[in-house]
């Protein structure tokens, strides 16, 4: 009886992962077509208003998808926090695929650095354009849009690490985020995102399955001041992420990729 109930469960997290995944390519998808045509049409602003709103919905939609048909538990309390604040450079750690969409389902004004191969991407660049979402491949131009950004009261999200973490629980963290921080002069709010099991991250690969149930909690970090030493606030906020992960118990190591 338990070996049944066992394949049936496991049978269950494949459906899931189909669900979810195919949950996602639905959302952009439906809003494929209203990106390409409004973008070049709307103002700027205007635009980009409306492309962060309807990321925002589209991927809270999502998310109570994933709660209803694939056994995912998410806790956003303290995130839902920083909706209503002023500009801040916001920073977390990055285990896994999905952690840009949990915070951008949270904050309707936020702006993300992306990857450039993520802004060119026929299934999420059109939304990521219209929404004014950042290129990393020029660094001159990525700081420079990233405090214009923040000068017009946007949450600009970007991860430390730049990349998901291979490490765990957390890789070394690059300056950037303190070298747009201390251009633009804002302040840095730490996020720790915290799952249950690795899904997604850099060694689980697409195609495995989750371990269901799924869980997820974004906590609030320290809220550092505007950095005027780049390579000193970088030193602080890794420390600051390595200790604060360390002490939880959902920061486990990923799996090897011979073992997935």
């Amino acid at each position: 009886m338990t070996s049944l109930r066992t394949r049936i469960w496991r049978a269950y997290e494949a459906v899931a992962m189909c669900l979810g995944l195919g949950a996602l390519a639905v959302v952009c998808l439906t809003w494929l077509p209203f990106a390409m045509v409004l973008s070049p049409l709307l103002p700027q602003r205007i635009g980009q208003r409306i492309g962060r709103y309807a990321i925002f919905i589209g991927l809270r939609i999502y998310l109570i998808i994933l709660r209803v048909l694939c056994a995912c538990r998410f806790d956003f309390g303290e995130l839902d926090s920083l909706r209503h604040g002023g500009p801040v450079v916001v920073v977390a750690n990055h285990p896994s695929l999905l952690d840009a969409v949990l915070i951008l389902s949270r904050l309707p004004n936020a702006v993300c650095v992306m990857k450039a191969s993520i802004l060119d991407n026929i299934l999420f660049g059109a939304a990521a354009r219209m929404a004014r979402y950042i290129r990393n491949d020029v660094p001159f131009k990525m700081i420079r849009d990233a405090r214009k950004e923040l000068a017009e009261g946007a949450q600009l999200v970007i991860f430390p690490e730049g990349s998901r973490t291979r490490l765990f629980p957390l890789d070394r963290c690059m300056p950037t985020a303190g070298l747009i921080a201390a251009r633009a002069k804002a302040p840095v709010q730490a996020l720790l995102i915290e799952f249950s099991t690795p899904y997604l991250g850099k060694a689980w690969p697409l195609a495995k399955p989750p371990s269901l149930p799924l869980s997820c909690r974004i906590r609030l970090g320290r809220c550092f001041s505007p950095p005027t030493d780049v390579s000193a606030f970088t030193a602080e906020l890794e420390a600051h992420l390595r200790a604060e992960l360390g002490a939880t118990e959902t920061a486990e190591p990923a799996p090897q990729p011979a073992s997935a």
